[in-house]
């Protein structure tokens, strides 16, 4: 058993949003329920996974792959967009594979338990498909350098954790929290234009 369900929140059918949550980092947390409720307000389908017991990499890894292309075989001609956290970052090459577009925050770029991750990063621009890649660096999981390489666009956190929260900063935390979303909604917009 994979632990995991997809939660449903039905809009515009030719319209999915499909939200890949982190480890510890649910689809309830602020970057990503806050770029969450404004495509869903702008009517998008948002189908979020909930785990119901904390996933090792290579169970994520199926899961994340099995929800995405199980999304697009249900809806083959809805423009479809990821927005995943960390672990939800695994799927980031059938994602690529898939063309589907994507928001990556704070992808697994430096760890040895995901160099796939690290290797479509690299070739993320040339693939064509619309990304953003957001990350902080006081992330130790996060490679600016390989980011900037990548091709797409990237929004960099100065002094951001793993959370992307500046320690000590609420201000600059919740202009981050903005900046993302309105980076996912721009993004979401280039995935419909496509």
């Amino acid at each position: 058993m994979s632990g995991h369900r997809v939660v449903v929140d039905d809009g515009e059918p030719g319209l999915v949003l499909t939200v890949l949550p982190g480890l510890g980092y649910t689809a309830e947390g602020p970057v990503l329920a806050r770029p969450s409720a404004a495509l869903r307000a702008a009517g998008w389908t948002v189908r979020s996974v909930v785990w119901g017991e904390r996933p090792d990499f290579d169970v994520a890894r199926r899961a994340y792959a099995d929800v995405l292309r199980d999304g697009v075989a249900a809806a083959p001609d809805a423009v479809h967009l990821v927005l995943a956290k960390s672990l939800g970052t695994l799927a980031l090459p059938v994602a690529v594979e898939l063309g589907l577009p994507g928001a990556w925050l704070t992808p697994l770029l430096t760890t040895d338990r995901a160099p796939e991750v690290r290797a479509a990063c690299v070739g993320l621009g040339a693939s064509g498909v619309p990304a953003l890649l957001v990350g902080g660096t006081a992330d130790a999981l996060w490679d600016g350098a390989l980011a900037a390489a990548s091709g797409v666009r990237v929004l960099e956190v100065d002094g951001g954790d793993h959370s992307l929260e500046v320690d000590g900063d609420p201000g600059l935390t919740a202009a981050t929290l903005d900046a993302v979303t309105a980076a996912v909604v721009d993004l979401a917009g280039a995935a419909v234009a496509r």
